[in-house]
């Protein structure tokens, strides 16, 4: 288990990903996924407001649904629970009030009486970013939410967060979530991780297998046949370098006795501030890959030549 940032979280070094819950997860589908997680060791779960009002007939709030029947039926204890807030149709931005009626919303999903994590989704410069840290800050203060974080968010808008924080006396953010993975590396080293390192901030990574890119699937440009929706976001990864990194995955993770799925997850868990990347699965069978990533350990060896072969220059792609 480790920490998340400043936080008392304490977490399995994996985080389930409900993106999928309620598009190409079903409700039952989603149950199996969710019991053989947490069978599995695991207790961190991220989820938002918005999973997944993209689907033709869903209106927002399908994946919290979901999770809310599940823990209503199961019960699970020691389970971190993280949702967002700015992206669900009837409750988008980050003003005050839409904070507070997001926020209440998701509770009344869940069907718990606190979030363990609450995250700002996407930075919303409408609005005065005093106002919001003022919002997330007084849910904590009411005890709706336990801790802050923040998805998507610049380095620079992050130390401002903070610095308003600090100021006001509010609940200072302890995890940050951003796009982070072994083909999409250089924004968050060079601006995110030294922010949080300096203010404690656990990093929270999603796409962390590059839409399923780094499963080793996807060794073709062409994503024709592929009945996945994420295929084509994957696929676009199938460069000479990208494919360079797979080869390197696949030889590593073959003498770990490991996937090419856990030996991914493993690098990004090595990088400095990461807590556990975010991965889903539509299925239980998929499950096991994951969960071995939150456990597998590579050598400086291993984790400094997928560094360097992954690492990114203009004139690579």
């Amino acid at each position: 288990m480790t920490r998340i940032g400043s936080s008392d979280l304490s977490v399995f070094p994996l985080s389930l990903g409900g993106n999928v819950f309620g598009w190409t997860a079903d409700r039952d589908a989603s149950f199996a996924v969710l019991d053989a997680f947490v069978a599995g060791g695991g207790n961190f779960i991220d989820t938002a407001d918005a999973y997944s009002a993209w689907v033709p007939g869903n209106s927002g709030g399908e994946s919290e649904t979901i999770i809310g029947e599940w823990l209503a039926s199961r019960r699970p204890e020691g389970l971190v629970v993280a949702t967002k807030v700015s992206q669900h149709p009837q409750f988008r931005g980050l003003s005050a009030g839409n904070i507070r009626r997001a926020a209440e919303a998701s509770l009344d999903r869940l069907g718990v009486d606190a979030i363990d994590l609450y995250y700002a989704h996407f930075d919303d410069e409408t609005v005065p970013l005093e106002e919001t840290v003022a919002a997330f800050g007084q849910l904590v203060a009411d005890g709706l939410v336990r801790y802050v974080g923040v998805s998507n968010y610049s380095a620079e808008r992050i130390r401002e967060w903070i610095r308003i924080a600090q100021a006001s006396g509010v609940a200072l953010p302890v995890a940050v979530q951003p796009h982070y993975n072994l083909v999409h590396r250089n924004d968050v080293e060079e601006k995110i991780i030294p922010v949080a390192t300096e203010f404690d901030l656990g990093l929270v990574p999603y796409y962390a297998l590059a839409s399923g890119f780094l499963t080793g699937k996807y060794r073709s440009t062409d994503a024709t046949g592929q009945s996945s929706p994420r295929a084509a976001g994957a696929a676009k990864y199938a460069t000479e370098h990208g494919l360079r990194i797979i080869d390197a995955l696949q030889e590593i993770g073959d003498a770990h006795s490991a996937s090419i799925t856990a030996t991914a997850l493993a690098w990004l868990r090595a990088q400095p501030t990461v807590v556990a990347p975010i991965a889903s699965a539509r299925t239980a069978d998929q499950v096991p890959d994951l969960l071995a990533g939150a456990r597998l350990e590579l050598s400086a060896e291993e984790i400094a030549r997928l560094s360097s072969v992954s690492a990114w220059t203009p004139a690579q792609v």
